[in-house]
């Protein structure tokens, strides 16, 4: 089940992303930037104002949230900030089923085009996004220690 994040998700949301986070950052970042009780917070406080503008979803399997995606204008351009699914549950469908939620929100505000950023050395979102027809974007291939990628979102089939 897809649904809108709230206010009483927070923790589990922050969780999910430290969680997800610390897999690809470990061995290529100090983990002060990816782990402890000061990033929790940190983490839990950006999450907080994403949820309260409703562009947080939340993947529920068992009861339990599974994974989280996150969405919004950044310079006038619509960009997936956040999409983190639990390592124990790669591999289940859920990050697929809150990457086509998204696709349908943005067709339903008739965005077009969509970017996001990628840790360089994350090659299993590298597949994952590549194989939902993300690209490297032209304009801007880079930022920082992240590969810049771009999808047209095609119109619903009816």
């Amino acid at each position: 089940m897809i649904r809108r994040a709230n206010a009483d998700d927070l923790d589990t949301i922050a969780a999910v992303h430290l969680a997800a986070r610390a897999t690809y950052y470990r061995d290529h970042l100090p983990e002060e930037e990816y782990a402890g009780s000061e990033e929790l917070a940190r983490t839990r406080a950006g999450w907080s104002g994403a949820v309260g503008r409703g562009t947080v979803l939340c993947a529920e399997r068992d009861g339990e949230i599974a994974g989280i995606a996150a969405y919004g204008r950044v310079d006038g351009v619509m960009t997936l900030t956040q999409l983190h699914v639990r390592p124990d549950r790669w591999r289940g469908g859920v990050g697929t089923e809150l990457h086509s939620a998204c696709l349908d929100a943005w067709r339903a505000e008739g965005v077009t085009t969509v970017r996001l950023e990628v840790f360089d050395r994350n090659e299993r979102a590298h597949a994952f996004y590549a194989a939902r027809g993300w690209t490297p974007d032209a304009d801007t291939p880079r930022s920082g220690t992240h590969l810049v990628l771009r999808l047209t979102v095609e119109p619903a089939a009816e």
